[in-house]
């Protein structure tokens, strides 16, 4: 499948403009992840947003005590929001479950795409949010879950809201 394709097929950027999915054509490269291999570290600089295109992900809350995983994701799914803030680090560890493929996009070339056009940064701004949004909602659930509470199917984790 070529890069375009992708792109257009994959659930975060479900009806994006055109215009603004030649701009993330034009700053994106394929990437790939061995089994187990640690994509983002947190603690870490945060440099590079990703979108998911096969296998899966589990993003984890990790301390010199614990390593919970706070979510798994898969084709379709997307992470590295926090590249996007400057000069902060990764708040999550991300590792590949299994062998997977995705998208990479350096953050300050899409923070600078998004401050040269700014209805290109609302949009993508909106998404991200979104995608914050349910990582929020995924790590309380997670948290119920050690407390023992439990989670209502009303308050679990959001998914991506259509674009049409």
């Amino acid at each position: 499948m070529t890069l375009d394709r992708a792109l257009r097929k994959h659930r975060f950027l479900a009806g994006i403009p055109e215009q603004h999915l030649a701009t993330l054509a034009s700053l994106a490269h394929q990437v790939e992840f061995d089994e187990d291999q640690l994509i983002l570290l947190n603690g870490q600089r945060s440099t590079n947003f990703y979108l998911l295109l096969s296998g899966s992900v589990s993003v984890e809350a990790r301390t010199a005590v614990y390593n919970i995983s706070i979510q798994v994701l898969g084709p379709g799914d997307a992470f590295g929001w926090s590249s996007f803030l400057n000069h902060h680090d990764t708040l999550f560890q991300v590792r590949a479950r299994e062998a997977s493929t995705g998208v990479c996009f350096e953050g300050t070339q899409l923070s600078a795409a998004c401050n040269d056009n700014p209805a290109f940064g609302l949009d993508l701004y909106s998404r991200l949010l979104d995608l914050v949004a349910g990582r929020v909602k995924a790590t309380e659930s997670r948290l119920a879950q050690f407390c023992g509470s439990a989670i209502l199917p009303s308050e679990r984790a959001p998914q991506l809201r259509s674009r049409h």
